[in-house]
């Protein structure tokens, strides 16, 4: 099991439903208290700029209930191929895999 699955909760469950009727792979987890994690992969994405998968993914977002969505503080929209290049995305899904110990 993944160091972030440990971190799954009722909510977080709930969230990957949600976005799962829209997206193939998403996967979540509460950092903390105040903190959902979220990671979203779809081919769909291949080749778009962070702003057009955001309007692929947010209208989804905004539909989750408001408390969940407020504790929303991460969300990794990435191709599959992204996965494993160089760059900001292998940093950025390293700290989802391996999220750091939370201080609250």
């Amino acid at each position: 099991m993944s160091d972030w699955e440990e971190k799954r909760t009722e909510e977080t469950k709930r969230v990957e439903r949600g976005l799962g009727r829209y997206f193939p792979t998403v996967q979540a987890y509460r950092q903390n208290s105040a903190s959902i994690r979220v990671r979203v992969i779809d081919k769909q994405f291949e080749g778009k700029t962070r702003e057009e998968r955001e309007a692929l993914a947010m209208p989804h977002i905004m539909a989750l209930p408001k408390r969940t969505r407020e504790d929303i503080t991460m969300i990794i929209l990435l191709a599959p191929s992204e996965l494993k290049t160089k760059g900001v995305h292998v940093l950025t899904n390293h700290e989802f895999e391996h999220p750091l110990m939370s201080n609250l």
